[in-house]
């Protein structure tokens, strides 16, 4: 079923930030770095000019609709991450063993969870920067997913099965996500 008319986005861009579109492919560049995506759907079509990115569908359906949508937030968020950036911080929790927490290369080491010798590891994604200090564990970044991915990486290494989490509460969890790096 089609959405009658013509869906018109614009997003204004950022002071100091500059986007670019080489085929499908846009690049957003700031103070902070640069991140490219590619953004392809057959009946949305991309424009950017020289201070708005413009997304447009013609006759619409439902999921024209949804992509739109979809594609104005991955835009937001690239241009606010080149800009200001993003940080996630998360609490390391035991109760009666505790944890040593490390960072290694692309990898956190968790010691000794609820005392046991496995070491256990979690991925840090690319352009990711993590660091430890004391039960407090801070992850920043210009790339939200990455960011996100990189913190449910650490929760899931430390995730218990059977056993209830309210009772159990050992582990790394996110305290405060996705807010903005202030310098």
């Amino acid at each position: 079923m089609a959405i009658t008319g013509i869906i018109d986005k614009e997003i204004e861009i950022l002071d100091d930030v500059t986007v670019t579109k080489e085929g499908d492919t846009l690049t957003v560049k700031g103070p902070k770095g640069e991140l490219s995506r590619e953004f392809r759907f057959p009946r949305v079509d991309i424009s950017v000019s020289e201070d708005k990115v413009n997304l447009r569908s013609e006759l619409p359906r439902v999921r024209e609709k949804a992509i739109i949508g979809t594609f104005e937030s991955h835009i937001r968020n690239m241009m606010y991450g080149v800009k200001e950036g993003y940080t996630y911080n998360m609490k390391v929790v035991y109760s009666h063993f505790p944890m040593k927490v490390s960072v290694k290369d692309d990898m956190v080491m968790i010691d000794n969870y609820m005392g046991g010798k496995a070491r256990r590891f979690a991925k840090i994604a690319d352009k990711v920067k993590v660091s430890v200090k004391g039960a407090d564990v801070t992850l920043e970044s210009i790339d939200r997913e990455a960011a996100g991915q990189t913190a449910a990486n650490i929760e899931k290494a430390t995730r218990r099965r059977g056993f209830d989490r309210r009772t159990f509460q050992d582990g790394i969890y996110i305290v405060d996500k996705g807010k903005r790096v202030s310098e």
